[in-house]
């Protein structure tokens, strides 16, 4: 498999997830601006033009990251990173992959656009702080956003919450706490180092 990222993007999530997956694949750089992922165009790769991408095996590309971590999660269905399909579970991880996807990440987009005026970014930092704070209830008292194992959606929320960092966003004490120990996770720690971000 061929991992298609920018460093401390969304791509990051399904980094992790194959880390913590232990299997095996190449990590390809993708230059956004040019559009080029070392010698390959990568709007052959994924003609929407961004990250993350998975080519797998067979030579198919998947796209989207909640799709991504998804089968990276059942190509190791042991590694406990996403529940058995079929199950109650398993759409309990994509309700939070969709809150994620669509009720942060999305609102996390404008913010790194620099023609947006900040009177526009307070809206959008708003609108995350209210989510953050929902998420700070569901948090209390739970090591992980499906209790106490860890899962995709965990590695996906824990991106965006980098990006809330680097943005001085605070983060309220249960989601602060949530952020520290998945950090702390050496899987993470390896994701973020090889993308030059530790």
């Amino acid at each position: 498999m061929k991992l298609y990222y920018a460093p401390g993007a969304c791509s990051l999530s399904p980094h992790i997830a194959l880390c913590e997956a232990g299997l095996k694949f190449e990590a390809v750089k993708v230059d956004l601006r040019a559009k080029k992922a070392g010698d390959e165009d990568f709007l052959a790769v994924n003609p929407k033009g961004y990250v993350p991408a998975l080519r797998l095996d067979d030579g198919q590309v998947l796209t989207e990251g909640p799709a991504i971590v998804q089968y990276v999660a059942d190509q190791k269905p042991d590694s406990g990173l996403a529940p058995k399909a079929g199950s109650v579970e398993r759409y309990r991880l994509q309700e939070w992959l969709n809150f994620i996807s669509t009720e942060l990440h999305k609102q996390f987009s404008p913010l790194f656009n620099p023609a947006l005026p900040d009177a526009g970014k307070d809206i959008f930092k708003a609108n995350i702080a209210k989510r953050l704070d929902w998420l700070n209830k569901q948090l209390e008292g739970k090591q992980y956003l499906a209790g106490d194992k860890f899962t995709v959606a965990d590695g996906y929320l824990f991106v965006i919450l980098r990006w809330a960092k680097g943005m001085k966003m605070e983060l309220p004490a249960a989601v602060s706490a949530f952020f520290d120990r998945v950090a702390a996770r050496p899987k993470v720690a390896e994701a973020l180092k090889a993308e030059g971000l530790s």
